[in-house]
């Protein structure tokens, strides 16, 4: 049987007919589309101010840790420690809104910088007040200050959206990044304290915090050509009427990680695991980290599957728990953190969705405020179960609060 040969490509140069080059593989692979990421951070100026926005928010994983280790270590109570953090926490659920309305109405670096200078200032207010061993009171003054620390995540969400006005694939992109990287820096953030303030000192992770911080802010705010240009619609009302039915979903979604933390603390200590604790509570960031870069690859779901998807995985750990195997748990707490990014990710979208034209920063700190809410439930709620009933038994709430936060979903967002 005689073999067929493909002819040669034939080009002409001047009035010269030469055979053509044939594409090798290399050049083939060349040829292929560029993928989601890559065309993402081929916008122009993407890159820059990313980088700022990853160096200003790992530090967001790192301020609790730190001043909880050093108060402790300092003045030998962990109730003391605690109280202050949660000062702190009631401070920002006050002051970030208002922040957040500032840099919609006058722009992100006009207000974003000096915002973060006296975050800045009442971090090292409180490692100067801990070293001196000043009254209780100046702790927990200096700690609240840290409330104006602008919402990091935010503003390069606000930034994505202006750049990708009209291309809401690359949109989804952006906004399953920005997820993947709330992740990896809630992930690596409290590792990064935990080693500085027991192998330098105790004041290190507070004081490498607020440096970071404060470079990140001032190498995101100096991308100018990216930030979202002031609207006279940031004038106007708050927008809190249109984002409050999908507040109340944001809400138990953060029961649901303040309550799957504190639990599975109590559970891996219970089980004799020790230092390696952090480890395996690690595993449920990472899963949700790979999850979330994975879900911008591909075609948004319904916030109703994603609701679905993370009722199922919740029960994961509490029949895990329930069989006592390390193992098991481990699996699934991974399992659990890859049904968390899809589900914040599609929320946040909702959020962009309903939230006025100009207001885009204040609506959703107005959800971030609301998941520190819930956050601070869970973690009192799985505790008082943990003393009452054991580690094992409260894996139950985080499981309820994803059934709540399905029937919040459900009523707030029917059609999805």
């Amino acid at each position: 049987m005689p073999q067929t040969t493909s002819a040669p490509l034939m080009t002409v140069t001047g009035s010269t007919l030469v055979l053509a080059p044939v594409p090798g593989r290399r050049a083939a692979r060349a040829a292929r589309a560029p993928g989601p990421y890559a065309r993402l951070f081929a916008v122009p100026g993407s890159r820059a101010f990313t980088a700022g926005n990853l160096i200003a928010r790992l530090p967001m994983g790192m301020f609790g840790i730190s001043a909880v280790m050093m108060i402790a270590g300092q003045r030998g109570s962990y109730a003391l420690a605690g109280a202050v953090t949660a000062t702190g926490l009631a401070a920002t659920a006050l002051v970030a809104p208002w922040t957040a309305r500032l840099v919609d109405r006058y722009g992100q670096a006009r207000i974003a910088v000096p915002a973060t200078l006296i975050a800045v200032l009442g971090s090292v207010a409180l490692v100067l007040c801990v070293r001196a061993h000043a009254p209780a009171w100046t702790l927990f003054a200096s700690y609240a200050a840290t409330a104006t620390t602008p919402n990091i995540g935010g503003m390069s969400r606000a930034r994505w959206t202006h750049l990708l006005r009209g291309a809401p694939a690359a949109h989804h992109t952006a906004m399953s990044f920005e997820q993947a990287a709330d992740e990896l820096c809630y992930m690596c953030g409290p590792v990064v304290a935990a080693f500085l303030c027991s192998a330098v000192f105790p004041e290190a992770g507070t004081l490498t915090a607020a440096v970071l911080l404060l470079t990140g802010m001032l190498v995101f705010t100096s991308q100018r050509a990216t930030e979202p240009p002031v609207s006279a619609a940031a004038h106007g009302g708050s927008p809190l009427r249109a984002v409050a039915p999908l507040l109340a979903l944001f809400v138990p979604l953060g029961m649901l990680f303040g309550s799957m933390e504190v639990t599975s603390i109590a559970h891996l200590g219970a089980q004799g695991l020790g230092a390696a604790t952090g480890l395996v509570l690690a595993l449920q960031a990472a899963g949700s980290c790979a999850a979330g870069l994975l879900y911008g690859s591909l075609r948004p779901r319904g916030l109703r599957t994603c609701l679905l998807a993370l009722c199922v995985a919740m029960a994961l750990p509490w029949a895990a728990a329930a069989t006592g195997s390390l193992p098991l748990l481990a699996l699934a707490l991974l399992l659990a953190g890859m049904a968390t990014a899809p589900t914040m990710v599609t929320a946040m979208s909702r959020i962009h969705a309903v939230t006025p034209q100009g207001r885009l920063n204040e609506g959703m700190t107005l959800a971030v405020t609301a998941i520190l809410a819930g956050i601070s439930l869970g973690s009192a709620g799985a505790g008082f179960l943990v003393d009452h009933l054991g580690s094992t038994t409260p894996y139950a709430l985080p499981a309820a609060a994803a059934v709540a936060a399905l029937a919040v979903g459900t009523m707030a967002t029917p059609a999805t």
